[in-house]
């Protein structure tokens, strides 16, 4: 059978429906004889290899298994251990530990990859899958910085192959429903946003650990590290705390933000921002001595983003973590739990508010009696099954090919997933410019701080902070010598 990975998606389909077609005169047996009901047939099946299956990868492996159709064929992770699990459930896929000699002698026999990594690896590993032609899923935050975001947004139309990122809450009924609600008028024109999480539950805004260690048999730390610079192992960094350190993660905000701001982003259809700023949290040293560790995100921040709409007013969108909230509406009573407590999201209009919780669930018009007074008609596309139902979105997107229906119903394609990454991103480009010093001229062993107490005026289409050049720094990273996009 000739190579058909650069093919259109639905190469395979087509080759074994033509096939089938061309022996019909010959032989043909219903697929509902051999399988009997409810078979799936070989050629709707979607071929699967996984790239980071433990932990968050190992429920993703078992989401998309779970739609009853797709197999995993091939798994990768650099922790033998970790990944445990999944191979075990996997029998027959092969497994490796190097996603790029997977790819190399696998993809003529998958469809699609699913991607669980650390940050820092989503946008390599993606770009690898989807040269080769193959359907990706992506857990969030879809990249580590806004250049890989935007070369995964564009690659997806070039090789035009179906997307996912793994922020489940975008195919749950709550986000439709406010869609809904916002478009029948309810709260008329929007005028702020709030979101909010209780993140980080891992160490941040500490000093990277001074003591290292040998890494475990289970782990390939040269290759966990991938496009990072090389540093030595040191303890409680993976598979957990990865998060909190700017080499690896991207903070509370990549976090969380891709679940909290996508309701209200697609709610209001906004864009790029135009401008960013931001106040951080400190961890003081010392009477007067602040602790400073750039390597690490702080233990809290407040961001505040500003977009321009077309006859509108510009639209403030305030960003909060570590525990920190908006003030109380006054329409929600002094007992009712705002968002679901530890996160949230409020927009507010002209002529009321609405609230949800986590992934945009439980929404609300507020004051909450009137969300079952209200009646609006149902506009929106109902994924079956809600959040649960999102790795099923894609799969059978896949199958059914870029293009199809099927890929216009995707909850979360790089075409929206994109841009509400780049937009959560922005904000850490703000913390990280925060932290930016640079030395005083007057012989002390003092700093400035340039970007601190400033406004990012934001360039989107062009990708470019055309105020402060410093923080232009940190919209695309350098990779480690080998490693490229």
């Amino acid at each position: 059978m000739k190579d058909t990975e650069n093919s259109s998606p639905n190469s395979r389909r087509d080759f074994i429906k033509a096939s089938a077609t061309a022996l019909a005169g010959f032989y043909f047996v219903p697929r509902h004889v051999l399988g009997g009901p409810g078979y799936v047939a070989p050629s709707d099946r979607l071929r699967v290899a996984g790239i980071g299956v433990g932990g968050m990868g190992a429920g993703d492996v078992r989401g998309v298994f779970a739609s009853g159709k797709a197999d995993f064929v091939a798994l990768c992770d650099v922790d033998d251990l970790r990944a445990k699990g999944s191979v075990e459930a996997h029998p027959k896929a092969k497994f490796y530990k190097d996603y790029r000699i997977m790819l190399d002698k696998e993809h003529k026999n998958i469809d699609a990859v699913t991607i669980s990594t650390p940050d820092h690896m989503h946008a390599v590993q993606a770009m690898a899958a989807m040269q080769l032609g193959k359907h990706v899923y992506v857990q969030k935050p879809l990249t580590h910085n806004i250049y890989e975001a935007r070369m995964l947004t564009e690659a997806e139309k070039k090789y035009k192959v179906v997307t996912q990122m793994g922020n489940q809450g975008s195919s749950g009924d709550g986000v439709r429903q406010m869609v809904e609600w916002y478009n029948a008028g309810l709260i008329g024109e929007a005028t702020r946003v709030y979101c909010w999480t209780d993140r980080p539950v891992w160490p941040q805004g500490i000093p990277w650990p001074s003591a290292t260690a040998t890494p475990p048999a289970n782990l390939d730390w040269d290759l966990w590290l991938g496009v990072a610079q090389y540093k030595d192992y040191v303890e409680n960094l993976h598979p957990f705390n990865w998060r909190g350190w700017w080499d690896y993660g991207t903070g509370a905000l990549g976090d969380m933000a891709c679940h909290n701001m996508e309701a209200p982003f697609r709610v209001l259809g906004l864009g790029y921002p135009v401008a960013a700023e931001c106040s951080v949290g400190s961890v003081y040293i010392g009477e007067f001595q602040r602790g400073y560790f750039p390597e690490s995100c702080p233990p809290s921040s407040h961001i505040t983003l500003r977009f321009k709409r077309e006859g509108k007013d510009d639209l403030l969108f305030h960003w909060m973590d570590g525990g920190i909230q908006p003030s109380r509406p006054d329409e929600l009573g002094p007992n009712e739990v705002m968002g679901d407590g530890g996160n949230g999201a409020i927009i507010e209009g002209t002529k009321g508010k609405m609230m949800c919780g986590t992934y945009g669930a439980n929404p609300q018009l507020l004051p909450t009696s009137r969300t079952k007074e209200v009646n609006v008609a149902q506009t929106e596309y109902r994924v079956p099954g809600g959040s649960s139902g999102h790795y099923n979105n894609w799969v059978e997107a896949c199958i059914a090919g870029y293009g199809s229906k099927e890929f216009e119903r995707l909850s979360s394609p790089f075409s929206i997933a994109g841009p509400l990454t780049e937009s959560v991103l922005m904000g850490n480009l703000a913390i990280r410019s925060y932290d930016y010093r640079e030395p005083r001229n007057d012989g002390s062993n003092r700093f400035n701080y340039p970007g601190r107490g400033i406004q990012l005026v934001w360039d989107g289409p062009n990708m470019k902070v055309t105020n402060f050049e410093p923080a232009n720094q940190f919209v695309k990273r350098e990779y480690r010598e080998g490693w490229s996009l």
